[in-house]
C-alpha cells in the first residue's frame, strides 16, 4: 500500500512538473518538495496583459494577439512593469497599480512647445489631436493650433498617468 501512495505521488509531482515548469527534489527524508520556477532578472518571458487607466479605459491589451516577449531588466520596458513580472511564477496573473514614476513619468512642461506656422508645409491640414513626427523622430500631438502656430506636446501619451496592468505569465525561457 505504502509503494502505490509513494508511485502516486510521483506521478503527480512529475505531471505538476511538466505543466507547470516545476522540478522535482528528493530530499533524502523520502519525501518529495516541489521547486517552482519563478521570473528573474535576465529571464525573457512572455505575458498577456491588459493596461487600464483608473477609470477603466483600456488603453492596451494582448488579448487575442501574442503574448509580449522582453526580457527582464534589460530596460525595454516601463519600470513598474518590468519589476511587478520579477518573482512572478508561470500561469500566474497580478493585478498591479503604477503610478507615473514607475510607468511613463510625469508630463514634462518643457516637452510642450509652441511652433509658428512657417515650420509646417502641411500647416493647414493640422488638427488639434493630430499626432505629428519631428525631424528627430519624436512623436507629438496637436494640442492647439489657430492660424499662426500650433501647441504640440511631445511627452509619451500616457505620461502623468497612473496605470493599472493586469499581468498573466505565460512562459519563462
Amino acid at each position: 500500500m505504502e509503494n502505490k501512495i509513494i508511485f502516486v505521488i510521483l506521478v503527480i509531482c512529475s505531471l505538476l512538473a511538466l505543466t507547470a515548469g516545476c522540478t522535482v527534489q528528493n530530499q533524502g527524508s523520502g519525501l518529495m518538495t516541489m521547486d517552482v520556477k519563478t521570473a528573474q532578472s535576465g529571464d525573457k518571458v512572455s505575458v498577456h496583459y491588459i493596461g487600464r487607466l483608473t477609470d477603466g479605459t483600456v488603453f492596451d491589451s494582448s488579448v487575442g494577439k501574442a503574448p509580449l516577449d522582453f526580457v527582464i531588466d534589460d530596460g525595454g520596458m516601463i519600470k513598474g512593469f518590468n519589476d511587478a513580472v520579477k518573482g512572478m511564477k508561470e500561469s500566474e496573473t497580478k493585478s498591479v497599480t503604477l503610478p507615473p514614476s514607475e510607468a511613463y513619468g510625469v508630463s514634462d512642461p518643457k516637452k510642450i512647445v509652441t511652433f509658428d506656422s512657417n515650420v509646417f508645409d502641411f500647416f493647414d491640414s493640422m488638427q488639434v489631436g493630430m499626432v505629428v513626427v519631428a525631424q528627430n523622430g519624436m512623436r507629438g500631438t496637436i494640442l492647439e493650433k489657430n492660424d499662426n502656430n500650433a501647441v504640440i506636446d511631445f511627452n509619451p501619451e500616457l505620461a502623468g498617468k497612473t496605470l493599472i496592468f493586469e499581468i498573466t505569465l505565460v512562459s519563462i525561457e
